[in-house]
């Protein structure tokens, strides 16, 4: 049997087809090819229209079959990934009212914010794991008060990756994993948080049904299947957000272990095994794809919101047509520390590792007649390493200690400057492997349908490179005088 993986992404949707039996990835696509747009009226804000997604879903699918690599009826089960913490509210037909408010939109903090409080810290940390802050509860509570006719129309609301379920299946689910990344999950009495419901005034028949993370979420229906050359009747047996899955694609499933990942955002993902959490809530807690409550896999995240998309800006910013290869190869030919050139990369909405703060992206040190473009896509990729370390030692703070750090060789990790950075500046190994969302995906559709189980995860993956510490003491001290001038900013 075949799998198809479908990995919702903020910049674009990607999908693989994966044969169950070796794990191996027989054909991948993209769509579109140029980076999706995040609409922004108002400064702080960032939305996404839902049917965009979907018309992208259907074109990579498309685009996949087109590659003659695999029969499509061959394929037997569906995996999504999506992007985090979006809300998507549809109405009595299941039509989107309003754009997505995806992840990165700041205009929530304060309802978050408020809610914290008068629920009560205590109760939220160790209740929910997490501040409401900025999440999905608190960007439903910012539309009932700001868009009360639209508010009044919402049937469900519900998760990116539980949009294009419902998309591909008419069926509207979803799981403790999703309610737990919105703020909805109440981890002491494993259900939904009345505590949150009751604040904000939400009607619990706004929440779809909650079915086990691997586990059927409906059935393509006829229609769908003819319009994506596929068969009838496949089950969608797999969703979770793209952090989550992200350690699944690297076999990250027992505690202790720890996966990153540097794409439009940057995160390192870390596996517990108790319900662990930050008392300023900057990292945040949600259940693991493999949580029981009764066995408990906690997935520890530190996000930083500026990651890729600083690099995205300083191509823009600089001109440079040739693409992401020649922006990393100038940078090789700066030395470390871009002689002086220091870039604090907070320029995609509040910052949760700040305590919700937006400091913007800002540039210190800049010298007319020392630096050109190749300086500042150094300075660029070590400001990205150097947020990393911030969060990093706020993890460290909360007992995550890890000594090996897992990614898929792509995106930022494409770039031997921003690897050998990191792994520098947070002195400790990383490995390169042959992983991405949509194989993910589809690797926990295998689990839902039943083909194996997470134990079984791996025989895939492919270690491709080992970066080990070379400079940590320069690095150390780069970092330092970057820390110096981000707590500046911050006072």
């Amino acid at each position: 049997m075949l799998l198809l993986g479908i990995d919702l992404g903020t910049s674009s949707v990607k999908v693989s087809v994966v044969d169950a039996s070796t794990q191996q990835t027989l054909a991948s696509a993209q769509f579109p090819d140029t980076e999706a747009p995040i609409i922004a009226p108002v400064p702080g804000w960032a939305e996404q229209d839902p049917e965009q997604w979907w018309l992208y879903v259907k074109q990579a699918i498309l685009k996949a079959h087109a590659t003659g690599h695999y029969s499509p009826a061959d394929i037997g089960a569906i995996g999504i990934a999506y992007q985090m913490h979006g809300l998507v509210a549809v109405d009595e037909t299941d039509t989107p009212v309003r754009n997505s408010i995806i992840w990165c939109d700041s205009r929530a903090v304060p309802y978050g914010e408020k809610a914290f409080h008068a629920i009560g810290e205590d109760v939220s940390l160790r209740c929910m794991l997490n501040s409401p802050g900025n999440f999905t509860a608190a960007k439903l509570a910012w539309v009932k008060e700001n868009e009360p006719e639209i508010y009044d129309r919402i049937k469900k609301i519900m998760l990116p990756g539980d949009y294009i379920a419902l998309r591909l299946t008419g069926e509207c689910t979803t799981t403790v994993s999703a309610l737990s990344e919105g703020i909805f999950w109440n981890f002491e009495t494993n259900g939904l948080s009345q505590e949150v419901m009751d604040f904000f005034g939400f009607d619990k028949s706004l929440i779809p049904a909650i079915q086990p993370l691997f586990s059927p979420h409906g059935f393509i229906s006829g229609k769908i299947a003819d319009e994506l050359q596929l068969k009838t009747g496949i089950p969608v047996t797999y969703k979770a957000g793209d952090q989550p899955n992200n350690a699944l694609s690297l076999n990250v499933m027992r505690p202790g272990e720890v996966a990153a990942t540097a794409g439009t955002s940057g995160v390192i993902y870390g596996v517990a095994d108790r319900l662990v959490f930050d008392q300023q809530s900057r990292i945040n807690s949600f259940a693991h794809v493999n949580h029981h409550a009764q066995d408990p896999r906690i997935g520890v995240l530190l996000c930083i919101n500026g990651c890729g998309i600083l690099n995205k800006s300083i191509r823009q910013l600089t001109g440079n047509t040739l693409g992401y290869a020649s922006i990393n190869a100038e940078a090789g030919g700066i030395e470390a520390g871009s002689n002086g050139l220091k870039i604090l990369p907070f320029g995609n909405g509040a910052e949760r590792m700040l305590g919700n703060k937006t400091t913007g992206a800002q540039i210190k040190g800049w010298d007319f007649n020392i630096h050109h473009t190749a300086h500042f896509y150094r300075a660029a990729q070590e400001g990205v390493a150097f947020a990393f370390r911030y969060g990093f030692d706020i993890m460290r703070e909360n007992g995550m200690t890890p000594t090996l750090i897992r990614a898929g060789k792509a995106n930022m990790f494409l770039s031997d400057v921003f690897a050998q950075s990191l792994v520098d500046v947070l002195n400790v190994p990383v490995e390169l492997y042959n992983a991405d969302g949509s194989v993910g995906a589809a690797l926990g559709a295998g689990i839902g349908a039943g083909l194996f189980d997470e134990h079984d995860l791996g025989k895939g993956l492919s270690c491709l490179k080992i970066i080990e510490p070379q400079n940590h003491l320069r690095y150390n001290e780069l970092y330092l005088d970057w820390h110096t001038w981000l707590l500046d900013e911050l006072i």
